[in-house]
């Protein structure tokens, strides 16, 4: 028996997946562990929390699957974006990672775009600077933590410190690299251009490795704590979006997926690379070689329902908080939700920016604020996909796919305000993915693209319904909602 493994290094936790030579899961399953937050707008993680939920995992789906490690022919990596790992030069893990949502760098952001001009941080990565990328976090422990700066040796993101602890190979892939704001985009290698001008040494940063290509094999070390066995190819893997998409199939150019995970996002394979003139979309490389992505991100997507329930529903189980809000009618009465929990990425980059509901009377009751967040959520995935549109993109579908499309009534909110059918996604994400792509480094498929087509989804497409002229004229007044308070963001959050 042929298994393919795919680890996805989550913020939330480690899931492991395994695929045989069908694209078919045979079996998964997940680890959790903690999320630490010391200051307000600060968000770390142990790695060895990742390390050990890794191990705990890929037992625990091997025992599930009642297979042999040596069925493994080999191991993809995916997880959260643009996490910063250090270590120092015996391996050691520094400080916490600072992750993909900590937005403590604002000025670290702002220094760079200064140092480097706009214009020019555009041509050179493809992307704006922002508090989620890897390189301001990294100058804000050199201006906060001069001490653990002067002992860093290696910097990683948060799958490629699994690949590191499995297989003591120091590695990346173009799609995560990406994210850091020193990486050549267009080119797909690192720029040494930015990292002399932010004084960064190019020595710290991986080799750089294509998605699908093997980057490392399983050492003994790492066999010993996972169970697998030594000799164990382990493919460059992808960022946890690039990964996700594979096993969605959105690897051809034009082809749109919607997610409603933690953030949420949006995302369009390209076959060339393009950026948007403003930088507000992000322009990364997409884990099929040859092509890019364009992607945009909302910060507290089911993030936001989340913090919905446990701020003023605890005692209530998220079915039944969304059977209520089905009641409330298509724009809660007129009520409005600005979902800026953790500041804002696409369009607004904005880590100053907060929540806000708009429009409260004493009509409105528990069910209205339920649907209002679920609907602000999905005018900020249409936010998204304007600037797609502007690209020059015309999907007529798109994928949808994370843990909030499980939701019959989210997904409908979805469709209405994008005015686009959504067809059904694997339930398995960015894992799946991952596997798939250990599978094309394995000799599997022949190429990423045939690797992709293996998923086959089942489920009812989501068409848009009579919401859709209700849902068009609200997304004009949250529209015009954040340019009005904008400067408000700013001034409180100089208080």
């Amino acid at each position: 028996m042929t298994l393919l493994l795919g680890i996805d290094v989550g913020t939330s936790g480690c899931k492991a997946v395994l695929v045989d030579e069908a694209g078919r899961v045979v079996a998964t399953a997940t680890q959790e562990y903690p999320l630490y937050t010391p200051h307000a707008a600060w968000a770390e993680q142990d790695p060895e929390d990742w390390w050990q939920a890794t191990g705990a995992s890929i037992r625990a789906v091997l025992d599930a699957a009642a297979a042999s490690p040596s069925d493994v022919a080999s191991v993809g990596l995916t997880g959260q974006m643009h996490g910063l790992v250090l270590l120092d030069a015996a391996g050691e893990v520094l400080r916490p990672a600072i992750l993909w949502n900590d937005q403590r760098s604002a000025a670290q952001c702002a220094a760079i775009t200064e140092t480097v001009g706009t214009d020019r941080l555009l041509a050179l990565t493809g992307n704006r600077v922002l508090p989620g990328f890897t390189a301001p976090k990294l100058l804000w422990v050199r201006d906060h933590e001069p001490e653990v700066y002067a002992r860093i040796a290696h910097v990683l993101l948060p799958k490629d410190y699994v690949r590191y602890r499995l297989t003591g190979t120091l590695a990346t892939d173009v799609s995560d690299a990406s994210g850091t704001s020193v990486f050549d985009v267009r080119n797909r290698r690192w720029s040494d251009e930015m990292m002399t001008a932010l004084e960064i040494p190019a020595a710290w940063w991986p080799d750089v490795t294509e998605s699908p290509t093997v980057s490392a094999r399983v050492n003994a070390e790492g066999a010993l704590s996972s169970g697998l066995v030594a000799g164990t190819p382990v493919v460059g893997g992808a960022g946890d979006q690039a990964a996700g998409a594979v096993g969605a199939g959105i690897v051809e150019p034009g082809s749109l997926s919607v997610s409603l995970g933690t953030s949420g996002v949006v995302f369009a394979a390209t076959d060339a690379y393009r950026a948007d003139a403003e930088g507000r979309l992000h322009a990364f490389c997409h884990a099929v070689p040859g092509r890019w992505h364009l992607m945009g991100v909302t910060l507290a997507s089911a993030g936001s329902l989340q913090w919905w329930r446990d701020a003023v529903a605890d005692d209530t189980d998220f079915a039944a908080l969304l059977s209520e809000a089905a009641d409330a009618p298509p724009g809660a009465e007129r009520l409005l939700f600005l979902p800026y929990l953790s500041g804002e990425r696409t369009p607004h980059a904005d880590p100053d920016a907060r929540g806000v509901f708009f429009g409260l009377s004493l009509r409105h009751r528990r069910a209205h604020l339920t649907r209002a967040v679920l609907e602000g959520v999905a005018f900020s995935l249409r936010d998204l996909l304007e600037l797609m549109d502007a690209t020059g993109l015309a999907a007529s579908e798109a994928h949808i796919a994370g843990g909030g499309s499980r939701s019959p009534l989210w997904r409908q909110i979805v469709a209405d305000v994008l005015d686009l059918p959504l067809a059904p996604s694997t339930t398995e994400g960015a894992a799946y993915g991952a596997a798939l792509l250990a599978g094309v480094g394995a000799g599997v498929w022949p190429d990423v693209t045939a690797a992709s087509r293996s998923s086959h989804p089942d489920g009812e497409v989501t068409r848009p319904g009579e919401a859709v002229e209700t849902y068009a004229a609200l997304y004009e007044r949250y529209r015009a909602l954040y340019p009005a308070l904008a400067p408000h963001f700013a001034a409180l959050a100089a208080l």
